[in-house]
């Protein structure tokens, strides 16, 4: 399990939480509570580290490696 800083704020105008992850450019997500945006956050990294599918060339070989 990898475990993603996350920042959560309070827009004291709309009254919403907005959250995103520093190490994930553009992974952002908000909700009406701080509960809500975690909640949302976590569906939005998930949703980012999802692979992609790839067309490959029929010689090319697929590996999945882990750090």
């Amino acid at each position: 399990m990898i475990r993603w800083r996350v920042i959560v704020e309070h827009d004291s105008e709309t009254g919403d939480w907005a959250a995103w992850c520093p190490e994930l450019p553009g992974c952002t997500s908000a909700g009406e509570t701080e509960g809500e945006a975690l909640k949302n956050i976590r569906e939005a990294i998930a949703l980012y580290l999802e692979p992609s599918p790839l067309e490959l060339s029929p010689d090319a070989v697929s590996h999945e490696v882990s750090l």
